[in-house]
């Protein structure tokens, strides 16, 4: 794929995503919460922005759909078609595994409702962006769903997906979520070592993402419910939380982040 991608650091904590093809000067972006950011960095690089993605209503997410509509009226907002009446600006009502075609690529939108009931993720290529679906270490809240419709999301939507997939996701969370996640697996050697490489990267002023779903796969709690580890700590942690199913576990470990604090949850701006 001959896109470029570039994390641009928003409000606290948000990660939008530019994303261009240097050939053509064509460049669209995922998650715009704040306008100034998106525009200072396409005048930067002498990009022509033609689309924003939206994965789903927030405002940490969409804050700047508007404005950005103002400044560039051609533009082109695409979100689910499921949220059409709650993402500001939207022009492009996408179905659930429709093709988006835009900047000259072809990508994909799938429904991953749970976070909120529209939530969607954006392919393009090996590049998955998830919004506050899947974090690197972490998934979001259950803000509209059910560990059921999470569990849809993350194992047979997502996780149809190959190892080398590319996560960009909405958030800067990753120290916290693999905090929580060594409390559930403290022997798990690849979240051992992805604790260190963050902890430099952080201390370095560098993001976290991407990660790639086979890394996810190996440390993140909410894609390892079949984990022994991780299941005999949830039976001494949440003694009588029925663990019968993937779904069950699934709302468990989401259940004892939840009371280990909001951060890591995709709830950092206000709603």
């Amino acid at each position: 794929m001959s896109l470029e991608i570039v994390p641009l650091p928003q409000l606290t904590d948000n990660y939008a995503y530019l994303v261009f093809d240097r050939a053509s000067g064509r460049a669209l972006v995922v998650d715009a919460a704040e306008a100034s950011v998106v525009l200072d960095a396409v005048t930067a690089r002498q990009l022509k922005l033609e689309a924003v993605l939206s994965t789903h209503h927030h405002p940490d997410h969409v804050g700047g759909n508007l404005d950005l509509l103002a400044a560039l009226p051609e533009l082109r907002i695409f979100g689910a078609a499921l949220d059409r009446a709650r993402i500001p600006g939207l022009t492009d009502a996408i179905e659930d595994g429709a093709e988006i075609r835009t900047i000259g690529h072809v990508g994909e939108l799938r429904y991953v409702p749970c976070h909120t009931r529209g939530h969607a993720t954006y392919r393009f290529g090996q590049a998955l962006f998830t919004g506050d679906t899947l974090f690197v270490g972490g998934c979001g809240r259950f803000f509209e769903g059910t560990p059921a419709d999470m569990h849809r999301a993350l194992y047979e939507v997502i996780g149809a997906l190959d190892d080398d997939t590319l996560i960009y996701c909405g958030h800067e969370y990753t120290e916290k979520n693999l905090e929580f996640a060594l409390r559930l697996e403290p022997n798990n050697a690849a979240l051992v070592a992805k604790q260190s490489a963050v902890r430099t990267l952080r201390r370095e002023g560098r993001p976290s993402v991407p990660s790639t779903l086979g890394e996810e796969r190996s440390y993140n709690p909410f894609l390892r419910v079949r984990s022994p580890e991780l299941l005999a700590t949830l039976a001494a942690l949440a003694p009588g939380t029925p663990l019968v199913d993937e779904v069950e576990v699934l709302g468990a470990v989401r259940a004892l982040k939840d009371q280990a604090g909001s951060v890591g949850s995709g709830r950092s701006a206000p709603r």
